[in-house]
């Protein structure tokens, strides 16, 4: 899972990418697109490791990616600002909600609509350009997919509504119009980005519609995650920091993207797996495999909660709680999966 960090010049991204990462650079230019991946908190993976001792224990990960700033050719950017983010699977808009020294107030209710008005703007080129196309090939008679025409006149009107693709899901998870990565249909984090002394979203934006939003005392958690655990530890219970942001964006985002986890346990590893909630059976055992999908023939399903009731997985199947399940079943948060396969 990859989230794109986006928002206008001077809004902190730059310190909320190296607060949730850890990756700093202390020098030099900074204009080169940054990603890194992170390790998402789960304490039922920390406590399936003590279980087994496996050799190996992978947590579940997460990427940031912080695009590069587009370079200036004779007063013109040369490429798009979006193209960096066009494949990440949600956007996390940092806005800009505090003040200071030479800065003018903020304005975050503003830079949110501006941000969104330049997704919905480069949606709708993309969107008219393809139509005008299938148009011509309709015209020489190339046949195409008879749906995307229609789809794509939807997304026009939508967007010429001043209207983000993501709050019509159903039209952004249109299986016709997956490749062109619309950027106003990924799922979007408003992420407001206060000072020190704040820790709340600010009033004008609290209920925006189709989006979560979460607040971050940027500066200070950048300070923060350059600390000894022991030093950070003062400073949060001195701010009131119930939990570091890092792992209040990775909440936010898994449930924007409705993931869950499912694990699979051994003396080898001890794994936790990322899939969208109401996955099949069949789909989460590709996750681990393509073979186990080949040759799926059953999954053995134990749910965390209920082996630790029993204590042990033998204890679980003697009382029945370990379970066969066919290949349409929907895998739930917390699933203990042993894929039985033949290929």
């Amino acid at each position: 899972m990859k989230s794109g960090i986006i928002g206008v010049s001077g809004s902190g991204k730059t310190t909320v990418f190296e607060a949730l990462t850890g990756n700093f650079q202390q020098s030099g230019y900074r204009g080169d697109t940054r990603i890194a991946a992170m390790r998402v908190p789960d304490p039922r993976v920390e406590v399936l490791a003590k279980m087994y001792s496996p050799q190996k224990t992978s947590f579940a990960q997460v990427e940031y990616l912080l695009p590069g700033k587009v370079a200036e050719k004779d007063g013109a950017k040369s490429g798009s600002t979006w193209t960096a983010v066009r494949d990440c699977d949600a956007l996390i808009h940092v806005v800009r909600n505090f003040s200071g020294y030479g800065l003018v107030e903020p304005t975050p209710l503003e830079d949110v609509k501006n941000v969104d008005t330049e997704l919905i703007l480069t949606d709708f080129i993309v969107a008219e350009k393809r139509l005008e196309r299938l148009k011509m090939d309709q015209k020489r008679g190339r046949k195409g997919d008879p749906e995307e025409p229609a789809l794509l006149e939807a997304c026009i009107a939508t967007l010429e509504n001043n209207s983000p693709l993501r709050r019509h899901p159903e039209l952004a998870a249109a299986p016709q119009l997956r490749g062109f990565a619309f950027l106003s249909g990924k799922p979007l984090l408003l992420l407001f980005n206060n000072s020190d002394e704040d820790n709340l979203l600010p009033v004008e934006a609290q209920g925006v519609p189709n989006e979560l939003s979460l607040a971050m005392r940027g500066k200070l958690e950048h300070e923060l995650a350059q600390m000894a655990p022991e030093e950070a530890a003062e400073f949060r219970r001195e701010f009131d920091l119930a939990a570091f942001a890092k792992d209040r964006v990775i909440s936010k985002t898994y449930e924007l993207l409705g993931l869950i986890s499912f694990f699979t346990v051994g003396e080898d590893e001890v794994k936790a797996w990322t899939i969208r909630n109401g996955t099949a059976a069949i789909d989460a055992a590709e996750t681990i495999h393509t073979d186990l999908k080949k040759g799926f023939i059953r999954a053995e399903v134990l749910a965390y909660e209920d082996l630790m009731a029993a204590g042990t997985y033998a204890a679980a199947r003697k009382l029945g709680t370990v379970r066969l399940e066919g290949k349409d079943y929907k895998v739930k948060d917390g699933d203990i999966l042993h894929v039985r396969f033949n290929v």
